[in-house]
């Protein structure tokens, strides 16, 4: 039998993973290469950047041990983390929820840019269906927005319930049919509203129910319509015609149409959101989807 072509990908997410690699340098050294290249590389591969595919597979690995019925200090000590209180800030700020409420969760996967995930007991799960082809511009803008639109959810559980709910642009609004987009917790309602009422248009449903503005929730809103999202936009012909009968009167649009208009209003509210949170003294990154596609979600 002739030998086993060279797994390159392997070798670098070996070198990522190895328990005794604490920082990008061990990393390198573990894939004998210089530190620089060594990510120029693991990005190339993965498109997430050495350092962010590690915290997130060991946050996935946590959050699996957790469900499995170990005690939030054990995995917290065990995974790597100084004190209980950073892992749980980490995991939080990762899953939306904190540790102690892992039980409840349906996977202990993250979103990631590159399909790879921690796979119980001690491997990985690569699962293409999650990885956007760079060269459809749509398919990236589509995933982008449902990453972000994630990303923002998990970054405004930092919020405490009054600066969530806050009015903070008094008399705001984006879309006259829409109504007021005061608060953080308004317009991250709206931009799942948007998809929510979309979504039952193109599937000949009746108007969903408007349901409940609390973070949680809107987490638990995110998790139903943001894979539904993404496989209608990917599955469908953007010529296709809608006859939204939600409308009164119904009108028809375009497929590819609804999605533009979807994608348009998104980025804008996904930018408004960061700029709230800012203003409320929350550290959160510029959304930017080159830095997505290149580093996975920071």
């Amino acid at each position: 039998m002739p030998p086993l072509a060279r797994d390159r990908l392997r070798e670098l997410l070996d070198a990522v993973l190895n328990t005794g690699s604490t920082s990008r340098e061990d990393m390198a050294n573990a894939a004998f290469t210089s530190q620089h290249h060594f990510s120029r590389l693991v990005r190339s591969s993965t498109e997430e950047s050495p350092v962010a595919l590690k915290r997130r597979v060991i946050l996935e690995r946590a959050a699996w041990r957790l469900r499995s019925g170990e005690t939030v200090t054990d995995v917290a000590f065990s995974e790597g983390y100084e004190s209980v209180e950073g892992f749980s800030r980490a995991f939080s700020r990762a899953f939306g929820f904190p540790p102690r409420d892992a039980g409840n969760a349906k996977s202990h996967w993250l979103s990631a840019p590159n399909g790879i995930h921690f796979h119980p007991p001690n491997a990985l799960w690569v699962t293409e269906a999650e990885r956007a082809p760079v060269a459809d511009v749509t398919a990236v803008m589509v995933r982008h927005d449902v990453d972000d639109t994630g990303y923002l959810l998990r970054v405004a559980a930092e919020l405490g319930e009054d600066d969530f709910h806050r009015t903070l642009m008094p008399g705001h609004v984006v879309l006259k049919w829409d109504g007021p987009e005061e608060s953080i917790a308004q317009i991250l309602d709206h931009m799942l509203w948007t998809k929510e009422v979309w979504l039952a248009s193109i599937d000949g449903e009746n108007m969903p129910p408007r349901l409940g503005l609390d973070h949680s929730s809107l987490v638990a809103r995110h998790g139903v319509v943001a894979p539904r999202w993404v496989q209608m936009a990917e599955s469908v012909n953007p010529s296709d015609t809608l006859i939204d009968a939600i409308c009164d009167p119904p009108e028809s649009f375009s497929l590819g149409s609804v999605i533009a208009h979807v994608v348009t209003f998104a980025a804008y509210r996904r930018q408004l959101v960061r700029q709230l949170l800012r203003r409320v003294g929350v550290e959160v990154n510029d959304g930017d989807p080159i830095m997505w596609l290149r580093e996975g979600v920071e």
